[in-house]
Formats: C-alpha cells, structure tokens, sequence
C-alpha cells in the first residue's frame, strides 16, 4: 500500500517492478491528500484502488484512515514523496511496517520542510561533495526513523537543484523498488 501526494513517479517503479516479476507483491491501494495528485492516475492506470483523505492531521482523517487500512490490511506501507505527517496512532500500530523515501542522506537534510527541491537547494548551499537518497522506516518524527538503505550521488560542480535533484531521482527509482523486494522477502 502506498501514499504519494505528488506525481507518483517512486510509485510507477514499483508498480512496473512488481509487473516485471521483479518483486512479488500485490498494491492494496494508493491513499493521497491530493486530489490531484500523478500518482492517483498511475494507480487508475494499473487498476489500484484509491482513496483521498482531505485534513490530514485531524480526528476525523485519522479515523477514515484507520478504517482504510483496516480494510486494505497491508502488510507493508510505503511512503512516496508524500508530504503529511502520519498520525503517532498508526506509526505506532504500524511500528516498522511504514517506510518512507527521501531524497538527502538522512540525517541530512530531513524534517519539515526539507522536501524536493528545498533539499537539493541545501545541499548544493552548504558544499556537499555527495548527497543521495535514503529509505527508512516512519516512526513520530519527520525522517528520524531507523534507516534501512541509502544511495549516494556525486554532487557535480555546475548542479543545479534540478539536475542534482534528476540524479537523485533516477537512484530512488532503483533503491525503493530494491528495498521493498528484502522487506517483503523477509517477511515470507
């Protein structure tokens, strides 16, 4: 199961992963906060179900989304460039079944606030010679869970936040797909 709020393309690799029999899986749904949202096409696309809770953060989303996964009991949640903070209930309840792609070396540059573009910006600010992109498992604060696998990228002299965040991008498209495939692999 997955939640994107933006154009989905993290999520399109796994879906084109799992019809590749690269990982053996099925997609339970895509939930955005973002009615419109790419990634809610994609999943249209390949006959996922979707749902949109609107006022993330509130009582009555929380309940909706309970209720969701309930329904959908996933095995395994992926967070895909979605920009909300999960309620503290269903990181608890779901304890080291969420993960989370982001596109910095965590712990840099994560927290609120460092998200696509404001992360490559930071990165090329301070100097870095590398960055990279990380996967990690979602616990009650913004991308402070265990990490579970990183990539890293050379940080080029004439990057932009744009072909630096390009780079990044193309190594998410090969790490989460790979990381999902051991988490699940274990699971079995």
């Amino acid at each position: 199961m997955f939640f994107a709020s933006g154009s989905g393309s993290n999520f399109q690799a796994v879906v084109d992963a799992i019809e590749n029999n690269e990982i053996d899986a099925v997609i339970t749904g895509l939930i955005s906060d973002n009615e419109h949202a790419g990634a809610l096409r994609r999943a249209e696309n390949h006959n996922i179900e979707v749902r949109v809770i609107k006022n993330f953060g509130t009582g009555e989303a929380t309940e909706e989304l309970l209720s969701v996964l309930r329904n959908w009991s996933p095995d395994l949640i992926i967070l895909a460039g979605f920009l909300k903070k999960i309620p503290d209930e269903i990181t608890r309840l779901y304890h080291n079944k969420i993960i989370n792609i982001h596109p910095s070396l965590l712990p840099k540059y994560g927290g609120k606030g460092f998200y696509g573009k404001h992360v490559h910006q930071a990165v090329l600010e301070a100097g870095d010679k590398t960055s990279g992109c990380t996967v990690h498992y979602v616990n009650e604060e913004y991308d402070e869970g265990k990490i579970i696998m990183q990539k890293t990228v050379d940080v080029l002299p004439d990057d932009t936040p744009e072909t630096l965040a390009a780079r990044v991008l193309a190594e998410e498209h090969i790490l989460l797909p790979n990381v999902i495939r051991q988490l699940l692999n274990q699971t079995k």
